[in-house]
C-alpha cells in the first residue's frame, strides 16, 4: 500500500553533504512539495561523526557521517520543539544508515516512511514521482 502523506508533514531529501527540507501541502493524502529550507554541513573539522569511524576511511566520508548526525540533531531539536508532526526521511542508503542510530526515539515516533534513496539533486516533480510510486 503507497503511503499516504499528511499536510506539513516534513519530507527531509538528504545524502552526506546537503539535506532539503519540505512540506507537504496536499490535504488529501498525495504529495505537493513546498521547501522548507536547506541544511548543510557546519564546522566539520570540529565536530565528527557519531560513533567511531573505520582507520581506512576517507575524509570525505567521515564529513558526511559528521553531517549525518548534524542532521539527526537537527531532526531532534526540531521535534522537540514540535516543528514537524510527521516526518519522512530520504537518503541513500548509507547516509540513511548514519543518521538513524542518532535519532531520538521521539523523532522515530513521528517517522511515516523512509525511503534509501538518492534524490537531491532531482526535481520536486522528480521527488514526488519517486515517492508516490
Amino acid at each position: 500500500m503507497a503511503t499516504r502523506y499528511p499536510q506539513n508533514c516534513l519530507i527531509v531529501i538528504a545524502d552526506g553533504t546537503q539535506a532539503k527540507m519540505y512540506r507537504n501541502t496536499a490535504s488529501d493524502g498525495s504529495l505537493s512539495l513546498k521547501k522548507d529550507g536547506v541544511l548543510e554541513p557546519m564546522s566539520l573539522e570540529n565536530d565528527g561523526p557519531a560513533g567511531s569511524r573505520p582507520v581506512e576511511s576517507s575524509q570525505q566520508e567521515t564529513d558526511e557521517a559528521t553531517f549525518a548526525k548534524q542532521l539527526a540533531h537537527h531532526l531532534n531539536r526540531e521535534a522537540g520543539s514540535r516543528q514537524f508532526q510527521k516526518l519522512v526521511l530520504v537518503a541513500d542508503p548509507q547516509t540513511l544508515g548514519q543518521i538513524r542510530p542518532s535519532l531520538d526515539k521521539a523523532v522515530g515516533e513521528l517517522l511515516i516512511a523512509e525511503h534509501a534513496k538518492t534524490l537531491t539533486t532531482a526535481s520536486e516533480a522528480e521527488i514526488v514521482r519517486s515517492l508516490m510510486s
